[in-house]
């Protein structure tokens, strides 16, 4: 039997201050829809100011290289009045990079600046964002000296037989790796290939106390992070572990993070801070997280990426 579904004392009502007036279910409902709205419109916006930004500042450019970028791109054949071919310059396709980071800073800040519920709501409605977010993503983990999901997937291959869930999975690596030995649920928001079931892993579709490890790799993305960790409480067992990774800049107080994961039933047994990009920590849950909670703002900052 599954647990009730959380209470947070910081939305547990909603009066206007000073009027006493309750906002309907319809208001709300109306309200998200309107937010949703407002971040599509941003993204398209930014998108094509992205396009014209680049195509305006590369005018220059431009025309310094199209006389490099014709010959280079000239099929043999064509100055004999043989059939054009088409291709991208170099600079043309360096400019489609450039979009294309641009375009995945803005869905990466969206994510980390809203709600698990309205993100999973966003990119069920638009799956190519999530797409266009992850092929940004795997451009950035190439730059990186280690890939926290490696060393995850290194300790799995090392213990017997479990029962894991890997929370905000991404293209569930970890599954295709340690899939044959362990039990392996792989959630995210969109189902990129058949491993993977789409959810707000604030909510996902397992049993009570039915899992052995539940694991976050860069995963705790949305405002409302702490119920994730509350539904991987809810569907460990008492004794399961819980693996966090997460980027050393989110986290402004560690200690501060760590006793808010206590404060959900968990006890701290292992923190690795070594790697100078991301910190490592292992948990046990000793206890059944609370009925309620109260959120507290800052634990973890967005991690926006610098524009280039």
């Amino acid at each position: 039997m599954k647990q009730p579904k959380d209470s947070s004392s910081s939305t547990s009502t909603n009066r206007t201050a000073g009027s006493g007036s309750k906002v309907t279910k319809k208001g709300l409902a109306t309200q998200k829809a309107q937010k949703l709205k407002r971040v599509r419109e941003m993204l398209a916006s930014k998108k094509s100011e992205a396009r014209q930004e680049l195509q305006t500042g590369s005018n220059d450019d431009l025309l310094r290289g199209a006389s490099k970028a014709d010959t280079v791109n000239k099929p043999s054949g064509a100055s004999r009045g043989g059939p054009q071919q088409t291709g991208l310059s170099t600079l043309q396709k360096k400019m489609q990079q450039k979009l294309k980071g641009a375009r995945f800073r803005w869905i990466n800040e969206a994510m980390y600046t809203e709600t698990g519920a309205h993100t999973f709501k966003m990119v069920q409605a638009d799956p190519s964002i999530f797409e266009e977010y992850h092929q940004g993503f795997a451009a950035q983990v190439q730059k990186w000296p280690v890939n926290p999901v490696d060393i995850f997937i290194g300790q799995l291959q090392g213990r017997s037989r479990a029962v894991v869930a890997d929370l905000g999975c991404g293209e569930a690596a970890l599954s295709a790796a340690v899939g044959a030995q362990h039990t392996v649920h792989s959630f995210d928001l969109v189902a990129h290939n058949e491993r993977i079931t789409a959810c707000n892993i604030a909510d996902v579709p397992l049993p009570d106390e039915s899992v052995d490890v539940a694991i976050f790799s860069l995963a705790l993305m949305g405002t409302d992070f702490i119920k994730f960790v509350r539904e991987a409480s809810r569907i460990l067992r008492t004794g399961g572990e819980l693996k966090i990774a997460e980027v050393v800049s989110r986290i402004a107080d560690v200690s501060a993070f760590v006793t808010a994961l206590e404060g959900q039933g968990f006890r701290l047994d292992h923190k690795d801070s070594r790697n100078k990009m991301f910190i490592m920590l292992d948990l046990t849950k000793i206890s059944a997280r609370p009925a309620t909670f109260r959120a507290v703002p800052g634990l973890l900052k967005p991690c926006i990426y610098k524009r280039r």
